[in-house]
């Protein structure tokens, strides 16, 4: 019994280690590229998103936490620096490590943790042109809900919001996952879909920013649920509320 203990600590303590985060994000970001060059992809709104990059210097970039895996793929048509807000405990540590692989910057914070000290460096980022990547459902959801984020930093800064999103062929979906994860797999034909921009008014209040929060999450899933049925893919719904304990700090 000791020995048994003994050995799930340190497996444990193990699988929470720096190294073993940058091990894994290392085989995750070799898979994704796997999966891309190894694909057959559309991507639809490509042109317009990098068009308006382009003119308005940076943008806001967003999407749901079960794509993650292949946004940071249009990354090589980047008309700029790219960073992402991101929470750097458990598995967040790895998505970090797996983004810088391809570049994109890190800004450390969530809606629990620095949120005041990640704010003001989001505003300096799109100040600056330098886009932010958001993932308005992440870390704790709830799933395909979108937070207030995304459209005050647009309010605020006058910078436009893209909503990316992605489906695929065979991809597998991690139905006991709290996002519903997507995997995708090598070899099999992907769609891409980026939204108009959407911009913000800059005296937007409280009830007006909630109005487009809600427009803004309507047309993720709405994009979303497009791809995943172009691709054969089951409609995965919005959560009703987050799994707070999912994290431990």
């Amino acid at each position: 019994m000791a020995k048994s203990k003994f050995l799930k600590h340190t497996f444990k303590k193990i699988t929470k280690s720096q190294a073993f985060m940058s091990f894994l994000s290392l085989v995750i970001y070799g898979y994704a590229r796997l999966v891309w060059k190894s694909g057959k992809w559309s991507i639809n709104g490509l042109d317009k998103m990098l068009s308006t990059w382009q003119k308005s210097g940076s943008i806001i970039l967003i999407g749901w936490h079960n794509r993650v895996p292949m946004m940071p793929m249009l990354m090589e048509h980047a008309q700029g620096k790219m960073s992402a807000l991101v929470s750097l405990h458990n598995d967040g540590r790895m998505i970090a490590g797996f983004l810088e692989k391809f570049g994109i910057g890190i800004i450390s914070g969530s809606s629990n943790n620095n949120a005041k000290g990640a704010a003001v460096n989001i505003m300096h980022a799109l100040h600056e042109n330098t886009s932010v990547t958001i993932i308005p459902d992440g870390p704790r959801g709830p799933r395909m809900k979108m937070s207030l984020s995304p459209v005050y930093f647009a309010s605020k800064t006058g910078k436009p919001i893209f909503i990316m999103t992605y489906s695929q062929k065979n991809a597998k979906i991690i139905h006991k996952a709290w996002d519903k994860m997507i995997v995708p797999v090598p070899f099999s034909e992907g769609v891409y879909y980026i939204s108009e921009p959407f911009y913000v008014p800059a005296d937007a209040d409280d009830k007006t920013l909630e109005e487009y929060r809600q427009k803004l999450e309507d047309l993720a899933n709405t994009l979303t649920w497009q791809a995943d049925k172009e691709m054969g893919l089951p409609r995965i719904d919005p959560q009703t509320e987050a799994k707070t304990k999912r994290y431990k700090k």
